[in-house]
């Protein structure tokens, strides 16, 4: 998912253009360091995510348009990215969640949700840390959050941060309906000022065993410092989107849109800090758009 904040809907709604001409950035059938193809150029069988991409100018727009919860993966091939959903992943999804990740498919930013394998990962986290206390930063629908609430024990709960309460108001009937409604804390904002209020509550200081982030790429940074506070010793705190599209590996003068130039550089410059961060010890994962967990160590 793009973030809590949701940048580009509230690029849209600014009336600031949102081209969708492009050339393709990163199709499943090409490695990173393939050169960009035009699109009259693309080979046969193109991907779902070529779709809102139309021909003309060399501007590479939105990098995530045409992704939805069947195709977001950096894997090379589709085929495989399937068998592993059709083999290990769908089979094991609640229907609570299945339903409410197509519902969420039919939305017009449904690319901001976590894909079924990731939500799949952040279920197996929780419960392979024993995690009872957490937080998520960028909420969107609820895919992710019904997948925590689901994952928690029965008396454990989530903060749940974001600034669209309409668009989590679509995933709230779903996480009623799994039962998991008491878990889930929901408040409505900005990110910065909610963790800063948790911070200002002493019990709050080391008090959390888990946090998920899928906000606003540019404040990550400004995020972890206050969730390193919040998050205890031995806690893990997992960043969304840290390989975005593929971008972070692209050359400097790649010809991508503003929205997507701004993101990418943020996210490298997040790897550079968390890699380089002695107070956690990081592992960095190609699943989804990216996914680096981290486990504080001091």
């Amino acid at each position: 998912m793009f973030g809590g904040s949701i940048p580009q809907r509230q690029a849209e709604q600014s009336g600031q253009p949102v081209h969708l001409r492009a050339t393709t950035l990163l199709l499943p059938e090409h490695p990173v360091s393939a050169p960009l193809l035009p699109a009259s150029r693309a080979p046969a069988g193109e991907t779902k995510r070529r779709r809102g991409m139309a021909a003309g100018g060399d501007t590479v727009s939105l990098v995530h348009v045409g992704m939805d919860s069947s195709n977001k993966t950096l894997l090379k091939s589709e085929a495989l990215y399937q068998y592993v959903l059709d083999t290990s992943v769908l089979p094991h999804e609640p229907d609570c969640m299945r339903e409410l990740r197509l519902v969420t498919d039919k939305h017009s930013w449904g690319f901001m949700q976590s894909s079924p394998d990731e939500a799949q990962l952040l279920r197996m986290l929780l419960k392979l840390t024993g995690a009872r206390r957490t937080l998520e930063v960028g909420v969107f629908t609820g895919y992710s959050l019904l997948a925590t609430a689901l994952a928690l024990p029965e008396d454990g709960s989530v903060v749940a941060i974001d600034v669209d309460r309409e668009a989590y108001e679509i995933g709230r009937p779903f996480i009623e309906r799994a039962g998991v409604a008491g878990k889930v804390d929901f408040r409505e904002g900005p990110a910065l000022e909610h963790l800063d209020a948790l911070l200002a509550d002493e019990r709050n200081v080391g008090a959390f065993d888990f946090a998920f982030v899928d906000a606003d790429k540019p404040n990550y940074a400004r995020y972890h410092e206050q969730l390193l506070r919040l998050v205890r010793v031995g806690g893990t705190i997992v960043y969304d989107n840290t390989l975005w599209a593929g971008t972070v590996a692209l050359p400097p003068d790649t010809p991508l849109c503003d929205l997507d130039r701004r993101f990418s550089a943020a996210i490298k410059d997040l790897n550079v800090k968390l890699s380089a961060d002695k107070r956690v010890e990081v592992c960095q994962l190609a699943i989804a758009d990216g996914i680096t967990i981290c486990r504080r160590l001091v």
